[in-house]
């Protein structure tokens, strides 16, 4: 294997891992041997790639997408405890098999650990001269739409569906004008497999090719945040896979970017299954650390649980990677109604029509034309699991200050403002806002980026303050057993986030209440057979200033067709 030179004083190291599935111990055993093997003292930072399973204690298991007979506790309950501390800086985005109610805590991010750090739905966040975005969840898109209903005591439906990418989330990465280093999602962004050697992905796993054709594989939302943020690395898990690509970015025209997914009959050509070792990086090998045991019951639950294919087309493409209006938004006229008939009709039987989201050029500060993927299995032997990334700095930088901390990004603050009103969690009535176009917002963001520059970076509130504290019982030791659904609790990392940026907490909930929904127990789960329609109302309370008043009960969900 060919080491990686780097100088510790113009450079980071970083260590990117796929799919977690809770094995913390073997996981940074490996990142051990892989830098003992490159020559590196250690790395500055730890990426997972989602289904990172921060399981606190048993009762969290009732809140993972995975059949129960495959439970375990595997090892985060070690670093929850404090019994263990990670031995790097680590952050990881959510996939689809985690504790989603943990999760749920930290929707802006947090640890949930003392130094891992969960992303959250959305971010982007800095560490050295570093700027990495992130986005948690898998493409489901009939439910891209709708809000976060789900909220303590899951149904079955909630359980499977609490884990999918919301453009609630995706409109604020989207609104990101300033360039970003690093891309981080679960599953890989639609269309990527067409622009590394396909042939070779579709030999290894051969299930995949038809979904690719029919352009049902990967994640539209994370397709359009590539096109926008256009970072010089991507990575993801989700596939179990090794796989690398290079995305070529279409140079805008007129100011504007042509955003394209890859046809799948493109050969992009000269793609390695291995990112290019001239960017600082290197292959860690197949194998690893001691004491990592294979499990002899592994199932692909990728595939045992996924809900069925995605739709080929759920979300157009809008200007510079902004989403366009909802399909609802913008449906034709009856073409079985003749132009004469309509012609006599008075005005008020004339639909009005809805003005498409004001757009503006691409912006001119996001200059990178290349981005290298890749996309990594989990902790197995024998996988392709574990990279490393030698990243070079700018020589002109002051000399980076170990061990480095996380630090807010001022632009993403500003966005997490301006969009804080649209969020809205455990109302399954509520509808999410019309996108009003990047043209609308971007006055507003820049009003806050003022606020922000004020009230946060001069008060010295950008580093990430360590403030983890346990919030769930710890695990005991004493094995599964009986496992209950689990409590909701208030995370004070939210509630100083909220504090931070003066926005409502709607994550935040009393005793009496929590009291209250656990007696009332979950909402129905809904009918298998329908419409793909899932509307109906429910308990919920709203993020905006002076109005947190309660959602109307109501009764669950229609039904719907297909697999869920």
């Amino acid at each position: 294997m060919a080491t990686t030179s780097l100088s510790e004083a113009n450079g980071l190291r970083i260590a990117v891992e796929g799919c977690g599935h809770g094995v913390l111990h073997s996981i940074y055993a490996s990142v051990d041997a892989a830098c003992e093997r490159a020559g590196w003292p250690g790395v500055d930072l730890l990426i997972i790639g989602g289904d990172f399973q921060a399981v606190r204690n048993a009762n969290d298991l009732a809140c993972v997408s995975m059949p129960a007979k495959y439970w375990s506790m595997q090892d985060f309950h070690s670093y929850y405890s404090g019994e263990r501390r990670a031995p790097y800086l680590t952050i990881f985005v959510g996939g689809n098999h985690e504790a989603s109610n943990y999760l749920f805590e930290l929707h802006y991010g947090g640890w949930v650990a003392p130094n891992i750090y969960y992303l959250g739905a959305a971010n982007v966040v800095r560490i050295g001269p570093l700027r990495i975005a992130g986005m948690s969840g898998i493409w489901k898109g009939y439910d891209y739409r709708k809000s976060h209903f789900e909220r303590l005591p899951y149904n079955a439906d909630d359980v499977k569906s609490v884990y999918h990418t919301r453009e609630v989330d995706v409109r604020k990465l989207l609104a990101i004008r300033t360039q970003v280093d690093i891309g981080i999602s679960h599953d890989w962004p639609k269309g990527v497999e067409w622009e590394g050697d396909h042939s070779r992905l579709f030999r290894s796993k051969g299930h995949l090719e038809q979904d690719a054709r029919d352009g049902r594989l990967g994640n539209t939302a994370a397709r359009q945040v590539l096109e926008r943020l256009r970072p010089r690395w991507w990575f993801s898990a989700h596939l179990h896979v090794k796989f690398a690509a290079t995305v070529e970015h279409v140079k805008p025209s007129n100011g504007e970017s042509s955003i394209a997914t890859p046809t799948k009959e493109t050969d992009i050509g000269k793609h390695t299954n291995g990112i290019d070792p001239q960017d600082g990086t290197e292959t860690v090998p197949r194998t690893m650390a001691p004491g990592a045991a294979a499990n002899d019951d592994e199932i692909d639950l990728e595939l045992e649980d996924d809900e069925g294919p995605a739709e080929a087309s759920a979300v157009l493409h809008g200007a510079n990677g902004a989403p366009e209006p909802a399909a609802e938004e913008v449906q034709t006229e009856n073409t079985e109604v003749s132009e004469d008939v309509r012609a006599q009709l008075p005005e008020a039987f004339t639909r009005p029509k809805t003005p498409p989201p004001a757009s503006l050029p691409f912006p001119s500060d996001i200059s990178n034309n290349q981005t290298k993927f890749l996309a990594l299995d989990k902790c197995l032997p024998n996988r392709d699991f574990l990279q490393l990334l030698a990243v070079p700095i700018d020589g002109t930088s002051a000399e980076l200050q170990r061990p480095l901390k996380l630090h807010y990004d001022k632009e993403w603050l500003a966005i997490t403002r301006v969009f804080a009103a649209d969020l809205v969690v455990g109302d399954v009535s509520h509808q999410v806002p019309r996108h009003k176009g990047e043209a609308h917002y971007r006055p507003l963001i820049e009003v806050e980026e003022q606020w922000v520059e004020e009230h946060v970076n001069k008060t010295d509130g950008m580093q990430v303050p360590e403030n983890f504290h346990i919030t769930a019982p710890v695990y005991d030791g004493q094995g599964i057993g009986k496992v209950e659904v689990p409590r909701e609790y208030t995370n004070n990392q939210t509630r100083d986030y909220c504090k931070l940026l003066d926005i409502d907490n709607p994550f935040d909930m009393s005793e009496d209440e929590r009291n209250s929904r656990m007696r009332q127990g979950p909402r129905p789960a809904e009918p298998r057979g329908g419409s793909n329609d899932r509307g109906g109302g429910g308990r919920g309370r709203g993020p905006r200033r002076g109005d947190r008043g309660r959602g109307g009960r109501g009764r669950g969900r229609g039904g719907r067709g297909g697999r869920w």
